[in-house]
């Protein structure tokens, strides 16, 4: 947090950590770490910047095996190298190499203006910039330099091998790049951490209760005199983000003072703080139960599978009767299907670039074939025959009485909802929203769910007899990423039980029957287009996921257009 100027907020740090009581009186026996510093000013993830960098590198470290990793914003804090050289020395934490990292400064033109101060940009934006920054440009400069004896640096890219931290902004900085990437930092060390509303940082605390659990352990520290500002309540926010982590049960643990928005409390504890993010290592940090909510839906150690790769993009996850999963490669114009012993093969070398489709109660395969701009129905042997016409569809439901729904949402201005009866009349039922996308019906077929891809909405109908659409309301409320202008809301399906799932760009968003997003589930390569559930229970989540489509088995049934109406219980308000 910048508390006047931003020259005076980077210097104020150094100041409260240079005037805290050292942790550990003089002791020749120990061996003493070098630090080595450097400029680093050939950033691209923030282009102009300037940096210092300072690497503490301990006398035991041997090159023959990389060392774990200890990176700290606002450069060298809490005493940290006299630390260290006491913590490896007695075997309280592993042989760590520590990296001192102050924020970027692009530079004044001239001693006329001043320099831009990248600080609060960097540190306290959500989003992976600043993780991508470490590892694909600061780390790799790092490996290259060597100590004064000549021994070469060599980093583990193990994440549990690897912590972050720092302070204020820095604090919060090192929390979001485990986030982002727990695989690269499973620990953090937070010292009166700015989890407030100056760039976002204030969702993580509901963020937290709703993702499925990171590989994360935090150690959190902030003092009841700390700031009450503009950007929120310091203080409170850091018990609430312990108290959110608790919830989802991370390994979280913490130490409260009385003092204000300064270093003396997080220098003084931050020997015992790391011995506790370095316990039982190389022992693999923990990954918590989650919600409630979470744990309804999925099954403790089932994990999600590759079911196929090397697609251009896989877009229209449908299941038929038996359970069996069809998708789209929508670039290659084929059609794949996940049999359920869980082989693919090829069902349509040319599906006309078939994109979003349903099975009909006739067993068919509808689908939006956008290089005819139609919609085909597909028998078992690979023959269609049309069933609409005169637009361009892209994603569509099939009802248990024949009917169907389809967005059109490439005509501009407005994009359009489209009725097709069983006998094949067509008709627009709506129109008006910024890109129509993905659709479901509930599981008693009266609502229509239909995703508007540009906002982060997705709306409710309530169906006609004549298939008309009454009642239109912006009704399921889907979170954001911070650096996106959009959820990006595409497939949409429900449950059994009546729960809405969203393909976005978080990540699968389960929603209750109310609107509210309870869940947030990632896919492995953070990509998702759309989703169904196959197998012959209907429990295997199938996700189409850009280049790759991956499966998961959960403890919920998928609720299938073709199947008699199914009325859910109420919803908990």
């Amino acid at each position: 947090m910048q508390l006047c100027s931003p020259r005076i907020a980077v210097s104020l740090s150094i100041v409260c950590v240079m005037s805290s009581p050292l942790v550990f009186a003089a002791d020749d026996t120990v061996p003493k770490g070098e630090v080595i510093k450097f400029t680093f000013d050939q950033s691209k993830v923030f282009p102009g910047t300037t940096r210092e960098v300072a690497v503490y590198v301990p006398q035991q470290y041997d090159p023959a095996k990389p060392a774990c990793l200890y990176v700290n914003q606002d450069g060298v804090q809490y005493n940290a190298p006299a630390v260290f050289d006491q913590l490896i020395h007695k075997h309280e934490m592993p042989v760590t190499i520590g990296v001192f990292v102050t924020p970027g400064i692009v530079k004044a033109t001239s001693d006329q203006v001043l320099p831009r101060f990248n600080r609060s940009f960097e540190y306290d934006g959500l989003g992976s910039a600043y993780a991508r920054f470490l590892l694909e440009e600061l780390l790799p400069v790092v490996e290259t330099k060597t100590a004064t004896d000549g021994r070469a640096i060599k980093l583990s890219k193990d994440g549990n091998d690897r912590a972050i931290g720092g302070a204020s902004s820095g604090a919060i900085c090192a929390f979001t790049a485990a986030w982002e990437r727990p695989d690269a930092f499973r620990r953090v060390f937070s010292a009166i951490g700015t989890y407030v509303g100056l760039r976002g940082g204030h969702n993580y605390s509901t963020l937290i209760r709703k993702y499925e659990p990171k590989p994360i352990r935090i150690f959190l520290e902030d003092c009841s005199k700390d700031q009450n500002i503009y950007g929120g309540d310091w203080w409170i926010s850091n018990l609430a983000m312990e108290r959110s982590l608790a919830f989802a049960g991370y390994e979280v643990d913490h130490n409260w003072g009385e003092g204000g928005h300064d270093g003396k409390h997080a220098t003084e504890l931050f020997p015992d703080a790391m011995r506790w993010l370095w316990k039982d290592w190389p022992k693999p940090v923990g990954v918590g139960k989650g919600s409630p909510q979470l744990q309804d839906i999925l099954i403790p150690g089932e994990d999600w599978k590759l079911v196929g790769e090397g697609y251009k993009f896989t877009e229209g996850p449908s299941v038929n009767a038996k359970g069996e999963v069809f998708y789209n490669d929508v670039g290659a114009s084929k059609t794949f299907k996940l049999g359920l012993d869980g082989t693919v093969t090829e069902f349509l070398a040319d599906s006309k670039r078939g994109d979003g489709q349903a099975f009909g109660p006739d067993g068919r395969l509808y689908a939006n074939a956008g290089a005819t701009e139609q919609v085909l129905a597909w028998d078992a042997a690979g023959n269609s025959t049309v069933f609409a016409e005169g637009f361009k569809g892209n994603d569509l439901v099939v009802r248990h009485d024949g009917s169907l729904f389809a967005t059109a949402p490439f005509v501009p201005p407005e994009s359009k909802v489209w009725y097709v009866s069983p006998q094949g009349e067509e008709k627009i039922v709506d129109s008006g929203l910024k890109f129509a996308n993905g659709l479901c019906c509930s599981p008693d077929q009266s609502l229509l769910y239909v995703a508007d891809s540009r906002t982060h909405w997705v709306y409710s109908y309530q169906i006609q007899p004549d298939g008309s659409l009454a009642h239109k309301q912006k009704y399921f409320h889907l979170h954001v990423h911070d650096v996106d202008e959009d959820a990006g809301p595409d497939g949409v399906r429900t449950d059994r039980d009546g729960r809405v799932w969203v393909a976005t760009r978080m990540g699968l968003q389960v929603c209750d029957q109310p609107g509210r997003v309870n869940c947030i589930i990632p896919t492995p390569n953070g990509k998702v287009s759309n989703l169904t559930f196959g197998g012959p229970n209907f429990d295997l989540l199938v996700c189409t996921c850009n280049d790759r489509v991956y499966s998961r088995r959960v403890k919920v049934k998928g609720s299938n257009g073709w199947d008699a109406p199914n009325k859910p219980g109420n919803p908990r308000l």
